[in-house]
């Protein structure tokens, strides 16, 4: 009975055991973003929190939800990651368990201020997008899985910011979308703001652009999906739904993921 027990335990404990990223990279230079682990009163307003807020590390289940832009209460960030068009950045992710289902980055221009933007009209662009590498649905290798270490290790997401960016203040939007569980998608979204610096010009076109909500839908077999059933777990093809890949202009209509995962 104590061993049953004891097993219990632990399932229940990697069940729950969701996330999200809570500190970035730039240059070797680090930057904190929000921890749902620390208590408000030690981030809030302080001035070199980067992250929007979020309060706890349980998923969103709704793709319609008003708080899928950047977590609730997504709160604005007093601060800002300085980066040069270009540089690559690194979300640091911890103790990260779940292995299927895409990540994907956006990117949303956020004009005079990130601050008073609203999130949900915003026009979000993907910047990096990371699926199924290979194997089947069910078994085979994912970007979640990739980029988790297993050694109690930071798991660290490292993506470039388009050469060509034209500079200003801009959000950033790190998420991972878990499918471990039958028709029942999990939205892990987390936000920081940035201030791009360089010499470029460029916006996506509109076909890029999306709204966050409105991106997802449970209509979509791609989200709303059972990686177990028979006429799924060995398909060895997932498309992520959404807009095409950003890169830039000189890069345009360039598939991602074959870049796959940068290192730190």
């Amino acid at each position: 009975m104590i061993q049953v027990f004891v097993f219990v335990a632990i399932l229940l404990g990697l069940v729950s055991a969701h996330g999200g990223t809570s500190n970035y990279t730039v240059d070797c230079i680090w930057y904190r973003g929000y921890s749902p682990d620390t208590p408000a009163a030690n981030q809030d307003g302080q001035p070199w929190l980067v992250g929007r807020k979020w309060i706890t590390i349980d998923p969103i289940f709704q793709p319609d939800n008003m708080s899928l832009p950047c977590n609730y209460p997504g709160d604005p960030a007093p601060s800002s990651i300085p980066i040069t068009a270009g540089d690559n950045i690194t979300a640091v992710y911890y103790y990260w368990l779940h292995t299927v289902g895409p990540m994907v980055l956006w990117m949303t221009d956020c004009g005079d201020s990130c601050s008073t933007l609203n999130l949900t009209t915003a026009n979000w662009f993907k910047i990096a997008e990371r699926g199924l590498i290979s194997g089947t649905i069910q078994t085979g290798m994912w970007g979640q899985r990739e980029f988790q270490n297993w050694d109690g290790t930071p798991n660290l997401w490292t993506e470039t910011i388009p050469q060509d960016l034209k500079p200003g203040e801009y959000i950033i939007r790190h998420e991972i979308i878990a499918l471990h569980i039958a028709n029942r998608p999990q939205f892990y979204p987390e936000c920081a703001h940035l201030v791009v610096t360089g010499n470029g010009t460029a916006l996506p076109e509109k076909e890029y652009y999306a709204k966050i909500p409105g991106v997802w839908s449970m209509d979509q077999p791609e989200i709303n999906i059972d990686v177990y059933a028979a006429n799924v777990s060995n398909l060895t093809t997932y498309t992520i739904p959404g807009p095409p890949v950003w890169l830039g202009a000189k890069r345009s209509g360039v598939d991602r993921v074959l870049d796959g995962f940068k290192g730190p």
